[in-house]
């Protein structure tokens, strides 16, 4: 008999889960082997996936349906800080020659909820979706310095701090530390970190004006790009992102302009 009630769902997801990580379409039996079902269950947890538009199929197998574009731009409008973020992500993205990020905190998750960074690069190391190497992204150290500190420990123990370079920051007293400096400077810096080849550059959003413009969330734009190309004009990425934080911050309903200074520590 198929599997019912919480198992059903979790099948049904980890369906999906199979064919967006998938280079191609996925059939029925590739599927079921995958989930270690039978064929029947499979197609038992397809049909309802397919008919609402979660699933397409194809006479090569099964791909993602058009209903998933539009839960992409509900979570963009979910968790967008002011109006066309997209737009001022791709502005950044032509001003630096660097691939431009949104990123977000938010229940106790940080997401890359957008980026300048083409999706058929599957080698770009920044990808969209859900963050786990928050203390070694320079977004993610962004955000860490905004939350409060219980808070701060709680993902970081859900989370951990695994080592994936050799200038990883694995100790909770250093990273500390760094969203300490993160905190005082006005901006978080990751090198090599998280990947040895890149640099990022993040700055976290100011929240509204009442202290939270959308619950508990927090925001940050960063940047990315080779390290020995970052190196040669550090001066002028920290001025752009820091002009497009202020842009943000400016663009969002109800806000006063946020103190954004660039690298020579001039208002922007």
């Amino acid at each position: 008999m198929p599997p019912t009630g919480p198992q059903s769902v979790d099948r049904a997801l980890a369906i999906l889960d199979a064919v967006a990580d998938a280079p191609g379409p996925l059939g029925a039996k590739a599927l079921a082997r995958r989930l270690e079902c039978s064929l029947s269950t499979a197609y038992h947890l397809l049909a309802p996936l397919t008919e609402r538009g979660y699933l397409l199929r194809t006479p090569r197998g099964y791909e993602l349906g058009p209903r998933i574009p539009g839960l992409h731009r509900s979570l963009l409008r979910h968790l967008e800080p002011a109006p066309r973020t997209a737009d001022l992500l791709a502005r950044l993205r032509r001003s630096t020659g660097a691939e431009a990020y949104h990123t977000a905190y938010r229940g106790g998750l940080i997401t890359v909820v957008d980026t300048t960074a083409p999706v058929t690069d599957a080698a770009h190391p920044f990808a969209p979706g859900r963050e786990t190497r928050a203390h070694a992204t320079a977004h993610g150290k962004a955000l860490l310095a905004e939350l409060p500190r219980p808070l701060r420990r709680r993902y970081l123990a859900e989370h951990g701090m695994a080592r994936l370079t050799g200038a990883t920051i694995t100790s909770a007293e250093l990273l500390e530390a760094e969203l300490s400096r993160v905190r005082g400077q006005g901006f978080a810096v990751s090198v090599g970190e998280a990947d040895p080849a890149y640099t990022c550059l993040a700055v976290a959003l100011p929240r509204g004006r009442d202290g939270s413009h959308d619950g508990d969330a927090v925001h940050a734009l960063s940047v990315s790009l080779p390290t020995e190309e970052f190196r040669r004009r550090p001066r002028e990425i920290r001025t752009a992102l820091a002009r497009a934080a202020a842009d943000c911050v400016r663009d969002r309903p109800g806000d006063p302009p946020g103190p954004f200074s660039d690298a020579a520590g001039n208002t922007v």
